[in-house]
């Protein structure tokens, strides 16, 4: 499916819309997984789960920063 009269911004638009709709429901899904009548976990568990979830985000973010800061030329005075 190519877009050809797309903006740069449509573009991220239309695919981090999708990209961060399909994270929310994965989020969904692994909630699923508290019901301690079907599953076994124990708290060291749960923050190793969001440890890495967290990680994750935090590296998204760094990258938009890096990005943002990229224009910025080099002085010394």
């Amino acid at each position: 499916m190519e877009k050809t009269n797309e903006t740069k911004n449509e573009k991220f638009l239309r695919i981090a819309e999708a990209r961060t709709n399909k994270i929310i429901e994965m989020i969904r899904l692994l909630a699923n997984c508290s019901n301690k009548n079907v599953y076994d976990y124990d708290k060291e568990d749960i923050k190793k789960v969001f440890d890495a979830i967290e990680e994750a985000v935090n590296i998204a973010k760094t990258k938009y920063e890096i990005a943002e800061g990229s224009g910025k030329k080099f002085k010394l005075r």
